[in-house]
C-alpha cells in the first residue's frame, strides 16, 4: 500500500544533525517502494543559527526543493540567534508556526504526519498540522521527553508543569509513539500509552567503511569526540581527563554546541592537549575517525532519562570498528559491553584519565575488530529497521480509514 507522509523536522539535508541522518536513512527506503514524501524543515541554518551555505543549497522559505531521494522539502523561514539555550528555543517555536503554516496549507494533504522530537515547539506543530488535515500523528520521540526536560530544569515552577502536560498530551493523542530506545518505550507504557513502538537508530554498514585497525604504536593515545558541544555530554570531564593524562594523550573535539565556548575556555586554562574542529561532513568524519585510536560516547551521569538514551554516534562508532570509550549508564552501556566494542568507565576524569593511559600502554586493547560492526548489523540494520517502520506507519493508515 502506497502512503502519502508529511514529516515536520527542525534539521534536514543539508544539514549534519541527528534527525537528519535518520530520515535520510527511512526516506530513501520509502520512496523505493514509491510513497510520496513531503518534508517541512526551516532553511538550513545550524549549528551556528545563521545560514552559511548558498542560498540554492540552504533553501528558500516557503519554496519546494526536490531532496536526493525525490522526496519534496518545503522550507519554512528560521529565526537568526547565538547558541544558546534561548535562541534555539525561540528559533524553533518561530519556525514551528511557520511549520504550521506550510503544512496545514502549502502541502498536499497526507495520509500521516511523522514529527520528530525532541524539537518541543515542532511537536506542537505536527499536532496542529495533523489535526487541520485530519490525519493521523505519529510522532518519532528521539529523546526522552518530557523527562529530560525535567532532569535539565529547562522550564521551572508552573512552566515546568505546563510543559510536562503538553508533551504528555501530544504523546496521548498521538497515533503512534515511536521511540528509539526499549527502556523509554517501556517508560511510557507504564504512563498509560498504548500505542507505543521502537525503531533505533541505525547505520548502512554497506556504506560505512570497517576502518584498519591503528596502529601498533603511537607516542601518545589519539583520542577523538565527535558530536553535539551541550550540556547532555557533560563534556568538561573529557577536557579535564586530557589534562590529567596529557603526557599520553591527544584529544580533538569535533562539533558545535551552547557549550563549546566554555569548553575552549577550560582547555586553555588547564592547557590541555585538545584541537577543536567544527562540524564535519561524511567524508572528513571517517578521516576522523581513521585517525582516532579511541572515539568517545558520553552522556551525563546525573540526569535519570539518560539510563534510557543512546547517542546514536554509538552505532557509528561500532560500524566503523573503533574502540569506544563510553562515558555512559542503561541500555548505551549494554550495547558496549555486549558488542565488545570498548570500554565503559566511570564519569569522574580521573576515571577516565586512568583508562586512557591504560589504553595507551596496552593498545592491543584497542584493536575492536568486527564485533562492533557485527552487533549493529545483527540488531541495528538499516534495511530492516526502514522496513519495520514502513509497516508501522501502513498499519497506522489503514487504522484510521477503517474508523
Amino acid at each position: 500500500m502506497a502512503v502519502r507522509i508529511q514529516i515536520l523536522t527542525h534539521s534536514y539535508s543539508p544539514e549534519h544533525s541527528p534527525p537528519q541522518r535518520r530520515w535520510m536513512q527511512f526516506n530513501r527506503h520509502f520512496r523505493s517502494l514509491g510513497w510520496d514524501v513531503d518534508v517541512i524543515a526551516p532553511v538550513a541554518h545550524a549549528p551556528y543559527g545563521r545560514r552559511t551555505l548558498p542560498k540554492r543549497e540552504a533553501g528558500r522559505p516557503f519554496r519546494w526543493d526536490t531532496g536526493l531521494f525525490g522526496e519534496r522539502i518545503l522550507r519554512v523561514p528560521y529565526l537568526w540567534h547565538r547558541t544558546t539555550r534561548l535562541g534555539r528555543l525561540l528559533d524553533h517555536c518561530f519556525s514551528a508556526v511557520a511549520s504550521v503554516v506550510a503544512g496545514g496549507l502549502l502541502a498536499r494533504r497526507p495520509d500521516v504526519v511523522v514529527v520528530t522530537v525532541p524539537s518541543l515547539p515542532v511537536l506542537g506543530a505536527g499536532y496542529a498540522v495533523s489535526r487541520l488535515r485530519r490525519v493521523p500523528l505519529v510522532v518519532d520521540m528521539r529523546d526522552a521527553w518530557p523527562d529530560i526536560a525535567r532532569d535539565a530544569r529547562i522550564v521551572r515552577g508552573s512552566a515546568k508543569s505546563m510543559t510536562e502536560r503538553a508533551v504528555s498530551t501530544f504523546q496521548r493523542k498521538a497515533d503512534l509513539v515511536v521511540t528509539v530506545t526499549e527502556g523509554f518505550a517501556k517508560t511510557l507504557r507504564t504512563r498509560g500509552l498504548q500505542n507505543v513502538a521502537t525503531v533505533v537508530n541505525g547505520v548502512d554498514t554497506s556504506v560505512r567503511e570497517l576502518l584498519p585497525p591503528p596502529p601498533e604504536r603511537r607516542d601518545k593515545l589519539n583520542v577523538l569526540y565527535l558530536g553535539n558541544h551541550g550540556e547532555s555530554q557533560h563534556l568538561d570531564r573529557v577536557i579535564r581527563a586530557a589534562a590529567l593524562a596529557r603526557d599520553h594523550v591527544r584529544l580533538t573535539m569535533v562539533g558545535h554546541g551552547v557549550r563549546r565556548r566554555e569548553l575552549m575556555a577550560l582547555a586553555l586554562e588547564l592547557d590541555a592537549p585538545v584541537s577543536f574542529h567544527g562540524p564535519a561532513r561524511r567524508r572528513e568524519v571517517m578521516e576522523f575517525y581513521r585517525n582516532a585510536d579511541t572515539c568517545v560516547v558520553s552522556l551525563r551521569d546525573d540526569w535519570k532519562s539518560f539510563e534510557t538514551t543512546i547517542p546514536s554516534k554509538t552505532y557509528e562508532v561500532l560500524a566503523v570498528g573503533r574502540h569506544v570509550t563510553g562515558i555512559v549508564r542503561g541500555e548505551a552501556r549494554l550495547i558496549i559491553e555486549e558488542s565488545g566494542g570498548g570500554d565503559v568507565v566511570a564519569s569522574d576524569a580521573e576515571s577516565i584519565a586512568q583508562l586512557w593511559q591504560e589504553l595507551h600502554a596496552d593498545r592491543s586493547r584497542l584493536l575492536a575488530g568486527t564485533s562492533g560492526r557485527d552487533w549493529v548489523h545483527q540488531h541495528a540494520n538499516l534495511d530492516a529497521l526502514s522496513t519495520a517502520y514502513a509497516a508501522l506507519l501502513q498499519n497506522v493508515v489503514l487504522r484510521r480509514r477503517e474508523q
